[in-house]
C-alpha cells in the first residue's frame, strides 16, 4: 500500500489520505463542521429553509408522525413498536424469525464496536476485506479490542492473508466501501464460503451496500449471502433516518452483541424505535434508482465543464481531492500544491455551502471518510428545486474558480474552513 499520495504527502494509515496543515486533526475537522453549521444557521435565519439544499446523499430526519408522539418514551415505544421493527429489519436484510434477531444501535460505528467487543478477543486477528479499504470505524473497533487488523482487497488477497494469519477471530466484509466501488457477487460468495470453511465468523459492514447492491447490481439481500451478522445505516440510500445502525444476524450472536451494547450505552434509546420503524416502512427500492439516475445527470453536466477531472464508480460520481486541487492550481497558475487533497475538497465544499447553500457529504463524517467530493444518490426533487443538473454543475465550476483565487492566501483559506 502506498505511504504517500501523488503529491508526496504522507498518508494517515487509518484514513488512507493525507492530512494537511489546516485540517491536521479530527479536532480541526470538527471545527470545520461547526463553521459549516454557523453558515447553515445564518442562511436559514436570513432566507429560511429554502436557502439550504441537502446533496449529501444522506437523509437524517426523524420520520415519525404526529400520531406517534404519545408513544415517544422509553417504555411505551419498544412495547408497541419493537416487534414491527424486527419484522421490517428481517425483511430488509432477507432474514428469518427462525434463525435471526435484530438490534438498533445508536450508529453504525456503535454496531461495529459492539460486535468486535463481543466476538473478538485481545490479540486475535481481524481480517478486513473490501473493494479498496475497510472503513476507519472497523479499524478503530479492532484497535479498541486490542486485535491485530489486516486489511485486504478482494478475494485473492483475502485468501493469502487468511493462509498466513494467526488466530483469526473475525472477518469484516464490506461489499461496497467508502470508495463506492463494489465487489462482484461471485467474489463475495467466495469470500463468505472461505471464511465458513475456516469456521470464522463474518461481520458485514453493509452501510451503503444493503440497498444499493440488491437494487442496482442484483445482489442478494445481506443475510441471504450467509454472513453471521450485518449492519447498515438508517440514513443511507432509500431510507430516511435517523442516523442509527440497524443490525440483524444469527439470533444467539445478536443477543450477545445487543447485551454488550446495552452495558456500554451504545444502543439507540428505545424511544427512537418509532422513527426507525417509520423510516423502514417508507423504504422503496425505486427511491434508490431515482436518486442514482439524478446523480448521473449531474455527472454528465459536470463532465461538460470539467472533463476528465470528473470520475465515477458503478454507483456515484466524484471529483477526487487530487483532481480538485489540480484543477484549481491550473486556474490559479500555481505549480506547487499549497494544500493537501482533503483540504481542497473541504474548501470546495465550504464554498458550495457558503455561496449556494449546498450541503455535501464532506460535512457529515468527522473525520471525513474520504478526501473526495462525492455526488451520490441526489434527491431528484432537491435537484429540481436547485435549478437542475446544469445549475448544479455551474455552481461547482464557479466554486472551483473561487478556490483558485484563494490558493495563494493561506490566511483566507484557514478562515474559510475554520472561521
Amino acid at each position: 500500500m502506498a505511504t504517500t499520495d501523488r503529491f508526496g504527502n504522507p498518508l494517515d494509515p487509518e484514513l488512507s489520505y493525507a492530512t494537511g496543515r489546516i485540517l491536521a486533526t479530527a479536532e480541526d475537522q470538527y471545527d470545520e463542521a461547526l463553521e459549516a453549521r454557523r453558515i447553515i444557521a445564518d442562511r436559514w435565519d436570513d432566507d429560511g429553509p429554502e436557502a439550504i439544499f441537502n446533496f449529501s446523499g444522506l437523509e437524517r430526519g426523524f420520520p415519525a408522525s404526529a400520531g406517534d408522539l404519545e408513544e415517544l418514551d422509553d417504555e411505551t415505544a419498544p412495547a408497541l413498536f419493537e416487534d414491527r421493527y424486527t419484522d421490517l429489519v428481517l425483511d430488509h436484510f432477507g432474514g428469518s424469525h427462525d434463525e435471526h434477531d435484530t438490534f438498533l444501535a445508536n450508529r453504525m460505528t456503535a454496531a461495529t464496536v459492539s460486535t468486535f467487543m463481543t466476538l473478538v478477543e485481545p490479540g486475535q486477528t481481524v481480517l478486513g476485506v473490501a473493494p479498496n479499504n475497510s472503513h476507519a470505524s472497523v479499524i478503530r473497533a479492532a484497535d479498541l479490542v486490542e486485535a491485530h487488523f489486516v486489511d485486504t482487497t478482494g478475494y485473492e488477497e483475502f485468501e493469502r492473508a487468511l493462509d498466513s494469519a494467526d488466530d483469526v477471530g473475525l472477518v469484516a466484509l464490506s461489499r461496497m466501501d467508502v470508495t463506492y466501488e463494489i465487489l462482484d457477487k461471485a467474489e463475495v460468495d467466495r469470500i463468505v464460503q472461505l471464511a465458513k470453511d475456516h469456521d470464522i465468523r463474518i461481520y458485514m459492514d453493509d452501510a451503503g451496500g444493503a440497498r444499493v447492491a440488491p437494487v442496482l447490481f442484483d445482489h442478494p439481500r445481506s443475510l441471504e449471502l450467509g454472513v453471521d451478522v450485518v449492519s447498515t445505516g438508517l440514513d443511507k440510500y432509500g431510507v430516511y433516518g435517523p442516523r442509527f445502525g440497524v443490525m440483524a444476524g444469527e439470533a444467539d450472536l445478536v443477543r450477545r452483541i445487543r447485551s454488550q451494547a446495552w452495558k456500554l450505552g451504545l444502543e439507540a434509546r428505545p424511544t427512537f424505535v418509532v422513527g426507525a420503524v417509520r423510516s423502514l416502512e417508507r423504504y422503496d427500492p425505486k427511491r434508490v434508482t431515482d436518486c442514482y439516475e439524478a446523480t448521473l445527470t449531474v455527472g454528465d453536466a459536470l463532465r461538460e465543464r470539467l472533463g476528465d477531472a470528473v470520475s465515477e464508480t458503478p454507483s456515484i460520481v466524484k471529483l477526487t481531492g487530487g483532481a480538485i486541487l489540480d484543477t484549481a492550481m491550473d486556474r490559479a497558475g500555481i505549480d506547487e500544491p499549497p494544500l493537501v487533497p482533503i483540504e481542497a475538497t473541504a474548501a470546495l465544499s465550504m464554498l458550495m455551502l457558503r455561496d449556494y447553500g449546498v450541503i455535501t457529504v464532506h460535512f457529515v463524517g468527522i473525520p471525513s471518510g474520504t478526501p473526495d467530493f462525492l455526488l451520490k444518490f441526489m434527491p431528484p426533487e432537491e435537484l429540481t428545486r436547485f435549478g437542475g443538473a446544469e445549475a448544479f454543475a455551474d455552481a461547482v465550476d464557479e466554486s472551483i474558480d473561487s478556490l483558485a483565487g484563494l490558493l495563494d492566501d493561506p490566511d483566507r483559506l484557514r478562515a474559510l474552513l475554520l472561521g
